[in-house]
């Protein structure tokens, strides 16, 4: 009879994988906590939908202008210590935060600075995080090893963190933040356990690869820029993921006003949004194995995306909490779906020394799109209420995936790298 542990995590993925997975759950549990108490510290503070979407919209700025860099910096150094230093930034931010709030001279300037430099370091931790799995598992395993990874961020993140800081911040303000701290620095003690990781090997000679250690970051980032473009399947796949982005965190960046406010649920209502969520995508989390050997990743992408247009037009018509708690629940539950094929598919098609550089490529069109998006939802959500950024997000959301329905086939059956170098060996 298989063990737990092997089923959440096979022998054969490996002990780093298990302490990756374990960083990666730690984390995500402080951060589920953030995801509640930080909108709702600075709804306390202010009753602006900008000044509410901005402190969101701060925290993912730092993708923009440096998440390239991140990717450069991730194929040039062992990739561990990056993340645990990350993770270290991290804490002491927050701890900072602590302190204001402890001694009553927190202001909205203090938390939407603490949420820029917050985003900063997360994305050297997140960048170089999602190069480690391809370093550890095969092509044919990275599928699983993303939809635990996926799990995971589902269970603490969405699930559990959530309610969590809600009813840590209803207690006091700082507890929440104190909670984060305390998760962020056991992750760090766990990715320390982590083998060292040598240094990803360039694709080069020996001399090549020694003078291009010294090269300017900037040509690292233009490589990674160039090949993800040439790519045609990456580059598609990046755009659907910016166009969506931007479509859904417009109604995001104002989810706890829309909540609180437009369906009145309050602050543990608006925390069981995203537990509803959680709920979903972990009732895909148990079918994904199936769906992987039964469903085409191009027939799943194309749901995915078709059920996001129809979560959008429901929420701007729903006027009723419990309606758009099971709302919520499916776009958990697709979202999970989705998250898992577009990672694996992407990881699949980019060479080893490359990860960094391409995932940071698509990393900022991921948050590229979302800080797009949120300042457009508060501006929407302030010139026409609450529910308008849900009708710009139906109506940009089916457009995009009309233009792009005939490219999701092509980008799901592009040859995985390894694949197509033995195919061109064989030639």
């Amino acid at each position: 009879m298989t063990g737990l542990g092997e089923l959440i995590a096979p022998k054969r993925l490996g002990r780093d994988f298990r302490w990756l997975m374990s960083a990666a759950w730690t984390s995500n549990i402080g951060d589920g906590i953030a995801l509640a108490a930080s909108p709702l510290l600075i709804a306390s503070m202010t009753s602006s939908p900008i000044l509410v979407a901005s402190g969101a919209m701060l925290q993912f700025l730092p993708w923009l202008l440096f998440g390239l860099h991140a990717g450069a910096i991730a194929d040039r150094v062992e990739r561990r210590m990056l993340v645990m230093l990350a993770h270290g930034i991290r804490a002491i931010v927050v701890l900072a935060l602590v302190a204001f709030l402890v001694t009553g001279t927190a202001n909205i300037v203090i938390v939407l600075a603490v949420s820029f430099l917050y985003g900063t370091a997360e994305v050297f931790a997140d960048t170089t995080s999602s190069t480690l799995l391809p370093m550890m598992v095969g092509p044919a395993d990275l599928g699983i090893g993303n939809a635990r990874l996926q799990a995971g961020f589902l269970v603490a993140n969405q699930l559990a963190g959530p309610p969590l800081g809600a009813f840590l911040f209803a207690v006091g303000t700082f507890w929440p933040f104190l909670a984060q701290v305390l998760a962020v620095s056991v992750a760090l003690v766990l990715i320390s356990r982590i083998a060292r990781q040598p240094v990803p090997p360039r694709a080069s000679s020996a001399g090549e690869a020694a003078s291009e250690t010294h090269q300017p970051v900037r040509r690292d980032i233009a490589e990674g820029v160039r090949w993800a473009w040439r790519n045609k399947p990456v580059r598609t796949l990046i755009i659907i993921i910016l166009a969506f982005n931007v479509t859904w965190a417009a109604p995001w960046g104002i989810l706890v006003l829309y909540a609180t406010e437009h369906l009145g649920m309050g602050p543990v209502g608006f925390g069981a949004l995203t537990t509803a969520s959680a709920i979903g995508g972990l009732a895909a989390t148990m079918s994904f194995g199936w769906l992987e050997r039964h469903v085409s990743f191009a027939t799943l992408m194309k749901v995915c995306l078709s059920l996001e247009v129809l979560m959008h037009l429901s929420f701007a018509l729903t006027t009723n909490g419990t309606v758009a708690l099971v709302i919520m629940f499916g776009f958990g539950a697709y979202a999970f779906v989705w998250g898992t094929i577009s990672t694996t598919v992407r990881q699949r098609l980019v060479p080893h020394d490359l990860q960094g550089r391409v995932g940071s490529v698509n990393m900022v069109g991921v948050f590229g799109g979302m800080v797009i998006g949120q300042a457009l939802g508060g501006v929407i959500a302030q010139a026409w209420g609450l529910t308008a950024p849900w009708w710009f997000a139906f109506g940009g959301a089916a457009l995009t995936l009309l233009l792009m329905w005939r490219q999701i086939s092509h980008i799901a059956a592009a040859k995985p790298v390894l694949e197509a170098a033995a195919v061109e060996g064989d030639q």
